[in-house]
């Protein structure tokens, strides 16, 4: 059994509170793919924001937020497709190890999008060289979360947002944010497309049942480790 949350431009900071409250006070399996957010930046767990977003980011009051997660930075906004598995240690066929989950997770997106040329590339889901979605992983004893943003579209402008991280994907090879990401509205006919074909895979692969957002929300009332956090940018002063 596959419980199902579809949602509609909620705001990425809900979508991980309900994703935290999820991983560690439930015992069900879940899908969850969220249509957009308002736009706010998205740090891993051990992200440090001086060296990873743009001071202008504080000046504009882009919200930055410090996921439960390990990962990269994102910036996200209404044109973002968030698709996250939270699953029990024995759903995949496979012990559920770092690597194996990646390699399980782009072969069902390989079918599902059924885009040419559509690869694993080291942690990122990339349409030959160029990535489309990155990827961020939580691994508890008997459970676990795989969480995805995919580009369906993006403003050249918000990736001014964003530094060029020191730590980079060896296929990156030093290319610019512009240079290194592509646009799944370039590959597939439509949005609604590539949700119904995702939505199509997980209905031939699993049982699916669907559930609402408001018979989630009560769990994030029960007590649990909450490890979300919002950031505040140190302001940068200027000597003149």
């Amino acid at each position: 059994m596959l419980h199902f949350l579809h949602l509609k431009n909620i705001p990425i900071w809900e979508q991980l509170q309900i994703e935290e409250a999820l991983l560690r006070i439930d015992n069900r399996n879940f899908f969850i793919l969220n249509e957009g957010s308002p736009k706010a930046i998205i740090m891993g767990i051990s992200g440090k924001e001086e060296e990873l977003i743009h001071p202008k980011a504080h000046e504009d009051n882009i919200p930055i937020f410090r996921r439960f997660s390990g990962g990269g930075t994102v910036i996200v906004d209404e044109d973002t497709l968030f698709a996250t598995w939270i699953c029990q240690k024995d759903f995949l066929p496979c012990p559920p190890f770092p690597d194996k989950i990646l390699h399980w997770s782009a072969k069902f997106y390989q079918e599902a999008l059924n885009i040419q040329g559509f690869l694993l590339q080291e942690n990122d889901y990339a349409i030959n060289h160029l990535k489309c979605g990155g990827n961020a992983q939580y691994l508890r004893k008997d459970r676990w979360l795989h969480h995805t943003s995919f580009l369906w579209d993006f403003k050249d402008t918000n990736m001014d947002y964003l530094l060029h991280p020191k730590k980079i994907p060896k296929y990156r090879e030093d290319r610019s944010h512009l240079e290194f990401l592509c646009r799944l509205k370039n590959y597939i006919p439509s949005k609604n497309t590539a949700l119904e074909r995702l939505i199509k895979t997980l209905e031939k692969n699993y049982l699916i049942q669907h559930i609402s957002i408001e018979s989630i929300l009560p769990l994030l009332n029960l007590d649990h480790r909450k490890s979300l956090e919002r950031v505040q940018l140190k302001p940068v002063y200027h000597e003149f």
